[in-house]
């Protein structure tokens, strides 16, 4: 397996005894755009939680930047430069917009940090410096979705990863939730993504890794992975045999 920015080597999560997720193995490249798709139940946001420390895996290590991060607590993982969107936004609904983005900046990655021009880039990069002023709680679901980008970003980290950024929305603001993404790349920071909305996954992504009851069935190019027959099972489900 090469060398990435992130990279997961034979993880497994087992919950009482149902494997959640099962030898997955994968590097990330810096300044890409990966996603992880897949059935509900696949495995995704389990991936997501192993990654960010938020549970421990069953087996297997995580190296972010060649350093291990296997178990560590989400905080220390965060200070070391990966970042999370969720993808259901929980803002300080009392602060403003800046005030919210403005938290994340002070906190985040270890090092020498200028939190105002930080605030500002990220919200800038997010698309709602427009809205700096506005109480999160005026927000809508698809403005709350940028404030969380913009939050994520704001902890300067080198890794984002993104829970399903486009879900529910609209494709006016599908749209810009993926200039957003790009933006962000452009900037230097790698992106994962979980997502469902596969027109975007197979507009924004360089590549695309695919899980099944916790395993990785595919691992590829977005054309690649669309033509794939174990990918269009998963989805579909295999065809019944016919009948003699």
């Amino acid at each position: 397996m090469s060398t990435g920015i992130l990279t997961v080597d034979r993880l497994s999560k087992n919950f009482r005894g149902l494997a959640a997720i099962a030898e997955v193995s994968f590097a990330i490249q810096p300044r890409s755009i990966t996603s992880i798709i897949g059935p509900n139940g696949a495995g995704k946001s389990t991936l997501f939680n192993l990654i960010t420390g938020y549970v421990e895996p069953s087996a297997g290590e995580i190296h972010f930047h060649g350093r291990r991060i296997t178990g560590l607590a989400t905080n220390r993982i965060a200070e070391l430069g990966i970042a999370r969107a969720f993808q259901i936004a929980r803002p300080f609904r009392d602060l403003s917009v800046h005030e919210n983005v403005r938290i994340g900046a002070l906190f985040g990655k270890a090092g020498a940090r200028d939190v105002a021009a930080t605030t500002g880039k990220s919200l800038e990069l997010a698309g709602i410096g427009h809205l700096a002023q506005q109480p999160a709680n005026a927000l809508t679901v698809g403005q709350l979705r940028h404030l969380e980008v913009a939050r994520a970003i704001a902890t300067r980290g080198d890794l984002l990863l993104a829970d399903e950024p486009c879900a529910g929305l609209n494709p006016t603001e599908t749209a810009a939730m993926i200039d957003v993404l790009r933006r962000v790349r452009a900037d230097g920071v790698t992106v994962v993504l979980v997502e469902h909305d596969m027109p975007s996954v197979m507009e924004i992504s360089d590549r695309i890794l695919v899980l099944d009851a916790g395993r990785l069935i595919a691992d590829g190019a977005p054309a690649e992975v669309a033509s794939n027959p174990q990918v269009i099972a998963a989805y579909l489900g295999s065809p019944e045999p016919e009948a003699a």
